[in-house]
């Protein structure tokens, strides 16, 4: 934006890489700890607190006069974002029947892909201003939404299972009715859950460490490394650094700024949301594993193609038909992610998760996301400076990857509740592989020794078959030896008797 320029100058790929990212760090330190204050204090005070976080930070970059002041309010607001980002979904898992749990989670997601269009447009206006107020007046808006939400969260029902969980049943029942649940659905899933232990009934002082400690048990692990690589794995795929740097991609394809800029920020906005749409009310009849596969195949499809073109140099600015397959490609890449990973990962890293460590595990996946897309949105323009394909493969061979770590690890969460998508995980095709290998190690073992008893009473058999040969050759050998001696003697008797 030109009038920013003008206040602040312009800036190197890597400045401008680290002003970008500036938020993400922050938002990934935060995110640490904020399972335990959803934990502690509520899912909607953790929103809430975060909200308000965030809209101060906001405040901060529409009112900054310098880079020393645009930076930390930046930051600011990556505080806010980790404290109360993750925190949504949580809130939003636990209060949805698992009938419906899928499509009301991923409105999370449709939103979110509402704000790219929607930002840009405001500043496809603001930009004609003639004043500061061009790039100031976007950060004035966000700092109004997050003050709003702030306000709006303590009218908002309570989730009933934290309430449960805290030792609170009776408060519960108002907040189930508010929310329109049924009494006897939600039995039955506590009773498939099994017994568990109230969070209420441990000692203060553990109260404040068992939570990460809790997340890698050896019964919740698993969940909480998938559920913490796949938002990682989200940003490896490249979808931040097209949105990002989308103007300079296009730019590199050959199309001119004006050009770019509309077609980056504006279609790119509006093809994202047009096909989150449907993804979000059929994410619960196509099913998160299977979503995910076909998603890394026509992801690293994109991605491998669009490196291999820059490669063979068969992209040129301004001729040939490279340089549109690589737009096409670009927006086929971005319909993909938004029909698969983007709604399937973030709902999936949350319901897989125990009850118990539901909160922190989900703010630690969200963590792990924010350092990706840090690192992701960091390297970009670096990468596009000094060559033209090697992000491309950088992140075609992450999402073939990904889609691996998918075919073995994840098993199928669609339409179950959130107390035993846990056990699914006994299932998975890694569980059964490892449980394959473990049941041929045990047997081989059982065989050996079997075979090593039956062979036993055998050795010694033989190893008296073998002394009573070894005595039987000694008396042989005794008996042959003792023959001359005897017919010398009987033959020096007859001398002696001829001779007498």
């Amino acid at each position: 934006m030109p009038a920013f320029a003008e206040s602040f100058g312009t800036f190197s790929p890597t400045i401008h890489g680290l002003i970008v990212s500036s938020i993400l760090l922050p938002a990934a330190f935060t995110s640490f700890f904020a399972g335990h204050l959803a934990d502690k204090v509520g899912r909607l005070k953790a929103i809430m607190t975060g909200a308000a976080i965030f809209g101060v930070g906001a405040a901060l970059e529409a009112g900054a006069v310098s880079l020393g002041m645009f930076i930390p309010g930046r930051a600011l607001a990556g505080v806010g974002e980790g404290f109360f980002l993750s925190t949504v979904v949580v809130y939003i898992c636990e209060i949805c029947p698992p009938e419906r749990r899928g499509p009301v989670a991923s409105l999370v997601q449709l939103l979110t892909t509402l704000g790219i269009p929607t930002g840009y447009f405001i500043c496809y206006g603001s930009v004609r201003i003639q004043s500061s107020y061009a790039w100031r007046l976007p950060f004035m808006l966000q700092a109004v939404l997050a003050v709003a939400l702030a306000c709006t969260c303590p009218f908002l029902p309570s989730s009933p299972r934290w309430l449960i969980d805290r030792g609170h049943p009776s408060q519960a029942g108002p907040a189930m009715d508010r929310l329109q649940l049924s009494l006897k659905q939600f039995q039955e899933e506590l009773e498939s859950a099994g017994p568990t232990r109230s969070v209420i009934d441990e000692p203060e002082s553990q109260q404040s460490i068992k939570p990460l400690l809790r997340v890698f048990a050896q019964e919740n692990r698993k969940q909480a490394f998938l559920g913490m690589f796949l938002m990682g794995a989200m940003q490896f795929s490249g979808i931040d650094a097209v949105l990002y740097y989308a103007p300079t991609v296009f730019q590199q394809a050959g199309l001119s700024s004006t050009e770019s800029s509309f077609l980056a920020s504006g279609i790119t906005g509006i093809v994202i949301f047009v096909s989150t749409v449907p993804a979000c009310f059929l994410s619960d009849k196509w099913g998160r594993r299977t979503s995910s596969l076909w998603g890394a195949a026509t992801l690293a499809f994109c991605m491998i193609l669009i490196g291999s073109l820059y490669a063979s140099g068969s992209v040129h600015g301004n001729r040939g038909a490279a340089r549109w397959v690589v737009i096409v490609t670009i927006y086929l890449f971005t319909i993909s992610y938004s029909v698969t990973w983007s709604v399937g990962f973030k709902l999936y890293a949350s319901e897989i998760q125990p009850p118990q460590t539901r909160a922190t595990a989900s703010s630690l996946a969200q963590s792990a996301n924010w350092v990706c897309n840090f690192i992701v949105a960091l390297i970009t323009p670096i990468f596009l400076a000094y060559s033209s394909f090697g992000v491309y493969y950088l992140f075609g061979f992450s999402i073939v990857f990904t889609g691996l770590v998918c075919l073995v690890y994840m098993p199928e969460s669609r339409g179950k509740s959130l107390q035993t998508i846990h056990r699914e995980f006994d299932q998975s095709l890694h569980a059964k592989i490892i449980g394959a290998v473990r049941r041929r190690r045990t047997q081989w073992t059982e065989e050996k020794k079997e075979k090593t008893k039956n062979e036993a009473p055998t050795k010694r058999l033989e190893s008296s078959d073998s002394e009573v040969s070894k005595s039987s050759c000694e008396e042989k050998e005794k008996t042959t030896s003792e023959a001359p001696s005897k017919r010398l003697e009987s033959s020096d008797s007859e001398v002696s008797g001829v001779v007498g």
